[in-house]
């Protein structure tokens, strides 16, 4: 009989045996790659402001806390936005002429918000409460990172639900005293004093991790982890 395949089939069906587990891997690593890479998750992205704010000048050379804009983030689930009366707390002293507080102060005469162009996404399913967060001793750097640096503000982490999960699975890793969720350049290391008991704070993360979460009664990785937490 003869035969029916030349012997060249024998070799392209071992390549296909060989290759095709190797395409279908690659492909799934490139993937994943895209997934958490800067384009996809947006971070390390400069979003243009119509007030191109310095959160390097304001926070980290005036010094100003977190709060005195951000005004929600300990009462509610949103951050805030601040209002243009508190920009105008201070400009109408001082920059009053500055040309690129020019939107700031049409908004303060017109009585109209200013529009800001929104930074950190999270999807629509996911429920994320800044207060929750920040009464439990998070602080603000853990998800914003050193804002105190930026002149211009972006996104430093990828939001990801690893990324949350990552935290959720061991808060302890991730906790402060209240007093410190603002500072910038807050570490374990520098002590402290609990204001409710006087007692001396621990000076390495995972002792001061785990005093916190008892006494802020955060609840155990196997109950913040569960898939209601966050898509509700």
């Amino acid at each position: 009989m003869a035969q029916i395949f030349h012997h060249s089939f024998n070799t392209l069906g071992k390549a296909a045996i060989l290759g095709l587990p190797l395409l279908l891997g690659s492909t799934g690593l490139a993937l994943a790659a895209f997934f958490r890479s800067s384009y996809a998750t947006g971070t390390y992205e400069v979003v243009e402001q119509p007030v191109p704010f310095s959160h390097l000048h304001h926070v980290g050379q005036l010094g100003i806390d977190c709060r005195y804009c951000h005004n929600g983030v300990e009462t509610s689930s949103y951050a805030g936005i601040p209002a243009t009366k508190v920009c105008m707390n201070c400009h109408q002293q001082m920059w009053t002429g500055a040309d690129m507080l020019g939107v700031v102060r049409e908004s303060w005469k017109e009585e109209k918000p200013i529009v800001w162009n929104q930074v950190h996404h999270l999807p629509d399913y996911s429920y994320f409460n800044h207060s929750v967060h920040v009464n439990k001793g998070v602080g603000c750097s853990e998800c914003h990172g050193r804002v105190d640096k930026m002149p211009l503000i972006f996104q430093t982490k990828t939001l990801l639900m690893e990324w949350c999960l990552s935290c959720h699975r061991a808060p302890e890793l991730h906790l402060r005293p209240k007093e410190e969720v603002t500072a910038m350049t807050w570490t374990p290391d520098k002590g402290g004093t609990d204001p409710d008991t006087g007692e001396a704070y621990p000076t390495t993360q995972p002792e001061l991790g785990k005093m916190l979460k008892e006494k802020y009664g955060v609840r155990d990785a196997s109950i913040i982890t569960n898939c209601s937490i966050c898509h509700r």
